[in-house]
């Protein structure tokens, strides 16, 4: 385990600013500690010489040494308070005090100052505007919130403290326990990716689950969290999924929200679950806390009611689960067993008259059948059925089959004491069908995760010095977009481009189109000008004898439609039959807090109206590449639907991953789109590039190497 375990295990806990004084933070945090920490309580207070019984310190000098401190003065005073502690050998601080860059200027500059404190004498700090931090097994409560957590194996952190205070009082009337609890507060030093490591080492941790408004640096926590969930499940809800709740997020804690699909897409292929509500975070929690993971996607459902049993059914093939399909001698073994009005095929229907003893036998025979990797036991209250006994008869058989099973005990009071039962035999129980299979789910998903590999990204041998000079041909003038005149760049990475040459004047273009096999194509190049086609800035299938003319042609409707663009020529390219190919595009957005988001998809002149594409956070190897192009609804084009030739998808495979590499090593790139990159059966080739580089980041890059 690394230096934040120290944080959840001190012996030694400061209250810095703390007091007696009736509703105030410093009073709630001292009495929080009291109740249950088996430590060593520190008051520090100048003005106090007693808080609630303990000797109180003026300063961090006078007190003995401190594993961990809690900050709660003014914010003024915050800096000093930091510095003082770490001079005196402190290394754990957390900052309860707001008012930093959740405010802007003045509390921007002191979270500055904070953050170059911490570097300097190397300390950790939660916060500031934090909750505190808990843990239960030394009943550890260093928070202001009104509910001290069940002690459990769930590590929850959160960016937003009222969440951790409804959630722990939710969770104490389920039932639901807790190892660690951190309310991250405005992440100034420590963030989700350092809990997420520290956690993923933990052995008593089983599930790491969090409430998140962003993500401060993407890639570190996409590599650290796709080494973590190897072992530990991650489940997040994140925040700030529309715009408006992205601005929200935004105003709330200082944060910079990502796009919502790099978040997708990031958090994916960090193997991290999504759960879209609270309800769903726990759902998702409780069965990767309790349960094995199931061998099979087969689901079998044992129920005394039809109705919630067709929910159920409804539930597992809305989800990507399936019901079980029982093998002959499991269904023979049933109908001996089972009344003749029962139902023996899935789900078992073992009718409303059933006891204990009927549903127990049902189970039985569903869990030794070889195609149920998991069960949900459904049933409805009747005046001969025991919950309690229902409850201590799956646990029974959950003894000799290591097969994930969750219950649907629909019903309130009389359903309340079997669900504890089951709750400290690590068995989920919920009222609603679709929760229960939502939880079989989400172990099923869990197993996928652990299961699959990651392919290391191919690295190419490229020309990056020659793709650096281009590249600063934006440097070298007001405009920072880059068009056709760049696709030297893309050649320059291997990528497969026409023949062609971009003129500037109509003479010149003869010569090329006279010296390219066929008729060419004419493109208007402007970086001013994006969408060529729709002003008339393109001309397909021109002849050697039209050439001059069709130069003019587009040079004029160029100027006419926007008198100040900046016309750099027009370019001369080989015409290629896209009727034998399939228009496809590789795109390229660099996500603010996940790098270059790489897009694929159906492309030419319907990428923006039929939108299907997939995304991956670059850079990427062969396996998610060829991933992107079978989650497009147009991937059968490419594979030859409808008598079509199949395209050479290898070769978009490679080029994806060319493109890839190209926007790894340069991030002074911030967009890059070929549309369209034709693959056809011979192979693929890039039609058309734009892109917008930063010249500042460029520059850096130049320097640097």
């Amino acid at each position: 385990m690394g230096r934040l375990a120290e944080l959840f295990d001190p012996e030694t806990v400061a209250v810095v600013g703390a007091t007696d004084r009736e509703g105030a933070v410093g009073r709630a945090i001292v009495e929080n500690l009291q109740d249950e920490f088996a430590g060593e309580i520190v008051p520090i207070n100048p003005s106090r010489d007693e808080v609630l019984g303990l000797e109180c310190y003026s300063d961090a000098k006078s007190a003995p040494p401190i594993d961990l401190a809690v900050v709660v003065v003014p914010p003024g005073v915050v800096i000093d308070s930091v510095r003082e502690l770490a001079e005196t050998g402190t290394e754990h601080v957390v900052v309860i005090t707001a008012g930093f860059a959740e405010t802007g200027g003045e509390g921007a500059e002191r979270e500055r100052r904070l953050r170059e404190i911490a570097a300097e004498y190397d300390l950790d700090v939660v916060g500031p505007n934090s909750l505190g931090v808990m843990s239960t097994p030394n009943g550890m409560n260093a928070t202001f919130g009104p509910e001290s957590a069940l002690e459990g194996s769930i590590s929850f952190m959160s960016q937003s403290g009222a969440f951790i205070t409804a959630v722990l009082d939710w969770a104490n009337d389920q039932g639901i326990g807790f190892q660690d609890v951190v309310s991250l507060g405005n992440k100034t030093v420590v963030d989700e990716t350092d809990f997420v490591r520290e956690w993923g080492d933990d052995p008593d941790t089983d599930v790491i689950i969090g409430y998140l408004e962003d993500i401060d640096d993407g890639q570190a926590f996409l590599e650290t969290a796709r080494e973590v969930t190897g072992d530990t499940p991650i489940v997040l809800v994140k925040s700030g999924r529309t715009d408006a709740g992205a601005q929200a997020a935004s105003s709330h804690t200082g944060a910079i929200a990502g796009s919502e699909r790099a978040y997708e897409a990031g958090l994916e292929q960090a193997g991290v679950l999504r759960a879209q509500s609270v309800q769903e975070l726990f759902d998702y929690a409780r069965a990767l806390a309790g349960l094995p993971e199931p061998e099979s996607d087969g689901v079998a459902v044992v129920t005394n009611a039809g109705g919630p049993g067709v929910l159920t059914t409804d539930a597992v093939g809305d989800s990507t689960l399936e019901m079980a399909d029982f093998a002959d001698e499991t269904i023979d073994e049933l109908a001996e067993a089972m009344p003749d009005e029962a139902n023996v095929y899935n789900p078992i229907d073992a009718i409303g008259d059933a006891d204990v003893e009927r549903f127990g036998e049902a189970l039985e025979i569903a869990l030794a059948d070889p195609n149920v990797g998991s069960a949900v036991v459904v049933a409805a209250p009747t005046a001969v059925l025991s919950y309690d006994d229902l409850a201590e008869t799956v646990i029974k058989k959950l003894e000799t089959h290591d097969t994930p099973v969750v219950t649907c005990l629909m019903g309130g009071e009389r359903a309340r004491q079997a669900e504890e039962t089951l709750r400290e035999s690590g068995i989920p129980n919920y009222f609603d069908p679709s929760r229960a299979v939502s939880g079989l789910d989400a172990l099923a998903r869990y197993r996928d995760i652990r299961e699959r590999t990651v392919d290391e990204p191919e690295t190419f041998d490229v020309d990056r010095e020659r793709a650096r000079e281009i590249l600063q041909r934006a440097a070298r003038r007001d405009d920072n977009r880059l068009g056709v005149e760049s696709m030297d760049l893309l050649e320059a990475y291997g990528v497969p481009t026409p023949d062609g040459e971009i003129v500037d004047d109509p003479d010149r273009a003869r010569e090329v189109a006279e010296s390219i096999e066929g008729d060419v194509v004419m493109k208007i190049v402007s970086p001013d000008i994006t969408h060529k086609s729709d002003i008339g800035g393109v001309k397909v299938g021109v002849s050697d004898d039209d050439v001059y003319d069709a130069y003019e042609d587009v040079v004029s409707r160029a100027r006419n439609y926007q008198p100040d663009a900046t016309i750099i020529g027009v370019q001369i390219q080989e015409m290629l039959d896209l009727d034998a190919g399939t228009e496809t595009i590789v795109g390229m957005n660099r996500d603010p807090q996940f790098g270059p988001l790489l897009l694929f998809g159906l492309g030419g002149i319907f990428v923006e109206i039929l939108e299907d594409t997939s995304v991956r956070v670059a850079p990427i190897g062969e396996d998610e590449v060829r991933d992107m192009i079978d989650e497009i609804r147009a991937a059968p084009l490419l594979r030859g639907a409808r008598g079509r030739e199949p395209a050479d998808v290898d070769a978009v495979v490679e080029t994806v991953q060319r493109l890839s590499q190209l926007v790894t090593d340069f991030p002074s790139i911030l967009e890059l789109d070929v549309n369209p990159l034709v693959a056809g059966p011979d192979g693929a080739q890039a039609i058309d590039l734009r892109l917008t580089v930063d010249t500042d980041e460029l520059d850096t890059e130049t320097d640097t190497e």
